[in-house]
């Protein structure tokens, strides 16, 4: 029944992706341009054991597409709340569960598919990564999509409008980007920038990534970012059927 319930929800919304053409490619332009600009500025930078620029980089900017795209995946639940859409859902027999794994598994697809193109790009411009490597940076990107998207439905079900929305996930992200090393690695920051940075939880999955982009998958950046990626996921699924199951009860 869950699994039913989960394609039916996720074959609505991917269908309405694809439709969408041009968001699809327009969702990663932004990882592009850094990619093109950015990456040159780094190819002299000493980097030491964390490998070459391009392997500091993509992971990085892998993480970013999940980052801020499934943050804000939430404005689509507020836009169908003040259609009705969400309530007409709710009252049918269809699983809590399903209604939130439908959407997030859409999101998890489109932003995987947007990193395969990412990575294809930087191929272009000299990246060189295991394809272990690659395989792994996708299964992160997945993971960090359904657990960002789920907290951001969540919030949606519980404000009204997107002036209250757009903030909060401002005021969440922009931490979570500064001190995650997406760009660079924090050890090439101040001490304490570096110890304050562990406190978030983004950076052990920019870390592990990263060991993947050089071939070092038995590493404890590889274990605590596998850990904190899985309890995360977790844990957003579960707030988000919580909130699914009872806002506007």
């Amino acid at each position: 029944m869950l699994l039913h319930d989960t394609a039916l929800i996720y074959g609505r919304y991917l269908r309405q992706s694809l439709r969408s053409r041009f968001a699809l490619l327009f969702g990663v332009l932004m990882p592009l341009l850094y990619l093109l600009f950015f990456g040159p500025l780094l190819t002299d930078l000493p980097l030491g054991d964390e490998g070459s620029s391009w392997q500091v980089l993509v992971p990085g900017l892998l993480l970013q597409l999940g980052l801020f795209g499934a943050s804000f995946a939430g404005f689509s639940i507020i836009i169908e709340k003040g259609q009705g859409v969400v309530e007409r859902m709710r009252v049918t027999p269809v699983s809590r569960l399903a209604l939130l794994l439908g959407r997030v598994l859409r999101d998890a697809t489109v932003f995987v598919f947007q990193a395969v193109l990412l990575v294809l790009a930087a191929l272009v411009m000299g990246l060189r990564v295991p394809l272990p490597g690659v395989l792994i940076g996708f299964a992160f990107v997945a993971l960090l999509t359904v657990s960002l998207a789920s907290l951001s439905y969540a919030l949606a079900m519980k404000v009204r409008t997107p002036q209250e929305f757009g903030p909060a996930i401002n005021a969440m992200t922009m931490p979570m980007m500064l001190l995650s090393g997406l760009m660079l690695p924090m050890t090439l920051g101040p001490t304490w920038l570096d110890v304050l940075s562990h406190f978030v939880p983004f950076r052990y999955l920019v870390d592990a990534v990263r060991d993947a982009y050089i071939g070092s998958y038995a590493t404890a950046h590889m274990l605590y970012g596998v850990l904190v990626a899985l309890a995360f996921t977790a844990l957003a699924v579960t707030v988000g059927t919580r909130v699914f199951r009872t806002a506007g009860a």
